[in-house]
């Protein structure tokens, strides 16, 4: 199944790929987030608002 939708994100970008194999297995989002888990790629329109993200440290921390 294919749609097409918006998605609400901190950067601007094109979704490039989809990771299908999530259509079979969603655990893996949970399971492994930085390897089986992905959910897309994105092509960022402009790298340089990455620069106002946390990294996965730092967003662990805020959580607490």
């Amino acid at each position: 199944m294919k749609a097409v939708s918006e998605v609400i994100a901190p950067l601007s970008g094109e979704v490039i790929e989809v990771n299908e194999a999530l259509g079979d297995g969603p655990e893996a989002i949970n399971d492994d987030p930085y390897g089986a888990g992905w959910m897309v790629k994105v092509r960022l329109s402009d790298p340089s608002e990455s620069g106002a993200l946390l990294d996965a440290a730092a967003y662990e921390s805020l959580l607490g």
